[in-house]
This record gives structure tokens, sequence and C-alpha cells, in this order.
């Protein structure tokens, strides 16, 4: 009998994968040496068990990979889930790390001047458009998106949008480069997400994986 393909499970790079590594191991995939090597250029990776791979993407990719099938399951941010808001992505286990939060932020200067008081129109710098649009919708304001992947504190400083939307940790990034926090859109924290059809294709598997990720949250949280 021909052995099952490999489930891909697909890791985000950043902060939130040396939160997510523990979790992992303990739920009996443990990485190759070569995933730990920083000289190494691969993206994809043998483990412990012979029908897990793992593949290390960007956070957004992730999400992308699973949705689509190309991974069946993955580990991405709740923000990153409800920006794309994929059909074909089951989010089954808040795995209660990295957590963070949507927020927008202006400069204390425009804050203090109450500049951007009362606009109908705000021209705003993001990498989540769609959650963007969103909450500002539900103010009664059109959000022009500035779609930035990186350095959004920048924006107001150089003219290029009076607002940034981003994730906000400590805020002392925002701090650092002159911007307040003047509202939170969402909580966010990482979950465990699989591909809808591959959880009904290869149940015992996936439902395998669900169930330690879910038993390992749950003893985390009795401890």
């Amino acid at each position: 009998m021909t052995a099952p393909a490999p489930l891909i499970f697909a890791l985000p790079k950043g902060r939130l994968l040396d939160e997510a590594l523990p979790l992992l191991s303990q739920a009996g995939v443990v990485p190759d040496a070569d995933f730990f090597d920083k000289g190494s250029r691969a993206l994809s990776f043998a483990t412990s068990r012979d029908d897990v791979k793992i593949i290390r993407v960007r956070a957004f990719d992730v999400a992308t990979f699973v949705a689509h099938g190309a991974a069946q399951v993955g580990i991405v941010g709740s923000d990153v889930i409800d920006e794309f808001d994929y059909a074909d992505l089951y989010a089954p286990v808040d795995l209660d790390i990295g957590h963070c939060r949507l927020s927008v932020a202006e400069p204390a200067s425009a804050l203090e001047s109450g500049a951007n008081v009362g606009e109908s129109h705000a021209r705003v710098a993001t990498k989540y458009p769609s959650l963007t649009r969103r909450h500002f919708e539900r103010l009664g304001v059109q959000a022009e998106v500035v779609k930035l992947n990186g350095a959004m504190e920048l924006a107001p400083s150089l003219g290029l949008a009076s607002r940034i939307v981003d994730l906000v940790s400590t805020g002392r990034t925002l701090k650092e480069n002159g911007l307040v926090e003047t509202s939170r859109i969402m909580p966010v924290s990482a979950r465990l997400i699989v591909n809808r059809a591959a959880l009904k294709t290869d149940s015992a598997r996936l439902g395998a994986l669900i169930d330690a990720f879910r038993d390992l949250v749950a003893r985390r949280k009795a401890a």
C-alpha cells in the first residue's frame, strides 16, 4: 500500500515563529536541523515525522498556501485570517500565543491639534486594506488606503497618509516615531488553520493534529 503524501505544515517567518515552535514540538512535529541553519535559504524542511513537512513563508502567504490546498495546515495570526476571509480556511484552535492588537495610530501633533477630527475621508497607510476599510466604514469615514508592506510608521511624517493601521504590541515603535494609538480595531492571537477540503479527505491525520494542539492549549491554560 502506497504511503499517503506528507502533510505540508506552513509556518510564518518572524516573531510568531519563535512562539509557535515550542507548541509544534510538544505536538510531536520537530523541524530537522536545517530549519535552524540561519545561513540556509531553504523554505521546505523535513521533520521528526515522515508524514509531515514544514514550509516557512511570510505570514500572509501561510493563509494563501493553506486556503488553496498547497499546504494542509498552518499557524497564522487572526489578523491575516480576518483580512482575507478565505472560505476554504478553517481555524479550529486559538493557540493563545502571538498576542497583540490591530490598531489605528496618528501623529501625536495631529491628535493634539484635532487636525483629523470630523474627517469624512482619511488616507490610511496599512497592509490590511480590507480590515481598514471596514473599520472606517463603521465610523462613517471613507478610507483611501495606501498599501504598504512595512515601515508604516514613516507614512504620516512623510505626508503619505494621515493615519496608519498596523499591529501593536508594546506601542514602543509608535512612540519612537511620534505616533499615538487612537483606536483598536481587533485583538489578535495566533490560530491553527486547516484547509477544509483536506480535513474531509484526510480527517485522521489532520484531526489528530487539531486534537493535539487543542489539548496543549487547554493544559497550558489549566497550569
